[in-house]
């Protein structure tokens, strides 16, 4: 049976499709490269915020659809909008044979075999599970990096979040567990290692009972073939002085963190449920970059939050500017169902919502383009993600540069690149979010 995969939303999912696909494989499944070759699919849904859910949503119904008209037989859904709409989607969508929640993942193979004899299968682990993974996960990103997800829940509770009510308490997984893992992504060839979590800086605190990232960080360090460790997903408040440490210390380790810090102003952080005031924020900030002079710093921001004042929008304008932050995106606040924040007074028309995104959107490009100019003549190691059609050129990216969310920079040479090659590359002008550069003399790693 061919298998065709749908994975939405964020990288956490990503991973969590990757285990289903290596599930599957190994039960003999063969994986369907479009929906075409396809009998059966399988869509890994997200309902984050309302963008994802009605993405969600319109997938599964497009195929809903496609079995209708006998294109596929079988239809799965699982993930997010699995967990949290469980009964509406088996008696809405008549279409659908299969849902599996969040940590039922490990039940894929089954959900097809059930389906396939024409039973109709539903599967959800308590939330207090956490799924074993797979030994021969198949990795989707090209081979040349790869996420590797640390952790599963959140304990945060921001007021505006789903998540906890999705994916659970935290629970980190076990390291030696991590370290076999990122041995094997390595084996397939994943040279940039990527961390993920709901939250990666407090991994380890149920397991261990203090902070372990710094010793998972110089674990993985010492496996052959990962050449880059990124870091995303790091909460402000929960940077500690052993992780600032062991960046320093080792090579593998990008000088990269990404920083969800959401807001500026005093007033909506407490409202969102946050952890830090700004005064701690820009404390952060400035010790990391005191610490780690070439850091890239990466934040997320919520605009348009219930009860924003204009005020709190142009304290949050004053603070980007000032921050100047490496890489910035910009979310327009959306009410979630069950959340306190979409019981709260004061909600934000979405014209305003998008009217004060796109103005810190710009304000941002500004601080993008600047922060691009400087780093003209700079040698900098890229990998190469792939060749641009029709042009002697090539797509890559730097440390600063996660893949999906940053920008690129492209290469301009008549020299043959693979990808997954790293090249070291001179910096020759820039773009509002992109970097254009020529390969050095000795361009070769």
């Amino acid at each position: 049976m061919n298998i065709f995969f749908v994975s939405l939303g964020c990288d956490k999912n990503l991973a969590d499709s990757e285990e289903m696909l290596g599930l599957l494989t190994a039960q003999g499944y063969e994986i369907a490269e479009d929906e075409k070759q396809a009998d059966a699919v399988v869509i890994n849904t997200c309902c984050f915020i309302n963008d994802a859910k009605e993405e969600s949503v319109n997938t599964i119904l497009e195929f809903a659809e496609m079995k209708k008209a006998g294109d596929i037989r079988i239809l799965i859904v699982t993930g997010c909008m699995a967990q949290r709409y469980q009964q509406e989607i088996m008696e809405e969508i008549p279409e659908v044979d299969a849902v599996l929640g969040t940590m039922s993942y490990e039940e894929i193979a089954k959900a097809v075999q059930e389906a396939d004899a024409g039973r109709r299968f539903q599967e959800y682990k308590d939330l207090s599970y956490l799924p074993g993974g797979s030994a021969g996960r198949v990795l989707t990103t090209g081979g040349h990096y790869g996420y590797l997800k640390i952790a599963e829940g959140c304990d945060k509770h921001c007021t505006y979040c789903i998540i906890p009510s999705l994916r659970g308490r935290y629970r980190s997984v076990d390291m030696d567990r991590l370290i076999a893992q990122a041995a094997n992504m390595a084996e397939q060839g994943v040279k940039e290692l990527i961390l993920v979590a709901q939250e990666t800086t407090v991994y380890g605190t149920d397991l261990y009972g203090k902070k372990m990232l710094h010793v998972l960080l110089e674990k993985l360090c010492g496996i052959r073939g990962i050449r880059w460790i990124r870091l995303l997903y790091c909460y402000p408040e929960e940077i500690y002085d052993d992780l600032i440490q062991v960046m320093k210390r080792e090579k593998k380790i990008c000088h990269y963190l990404d920083l969800p810090i959401q807001h500026a102003s005093d007033r909506i952080l407490k409202r969102m449920g946050r952890r830090t005031t700004k005064k701690e924020l820009e404390e952060i900030v400035k010790r990391l970059r005191r610490e780690i002079p070439d850091i890239v710093l990466r934040t997320t921001l919520i605009t348009g939050f219930p009860g924003e004042t204009q005020e709190d929008h142009q304290e949050l304008l004053e603070f980007v500017d000032e921050m100047e932050f490496d890489r910035l995106g910009v979310f327009t606040y959306s009410p979630e169902e069950g959340t306190p924040a979409e019981a709260m007074e004061d909600q934000i028309p979405q014209e305003i919502k998008e009217e004060r995104r796109d103005e810190l959107m710009t304000l941002q490009q500004e601080i993008s383009l600047e922060k691009g100019e400087e780093r003209a003549g700079q040698e900098l190691l890229v990998l190469i993600e792939g060749k641009v059609s029709g042009e002697n050129a090539y797509v890559g990216r730097t440390y600063g540069d996660a893949p999906g969310v940053d920008g690129y920079l492209f290469v301009q040479t008549g020299e043959l690149l693979m990808t997954g090659d790293f090249v070291r590359v001179r910096v020759t002008g820039a773009l509002e979010y992109d970097l254009i550069g020529e390969l050095c003399d000795e361009y070769t790693e």
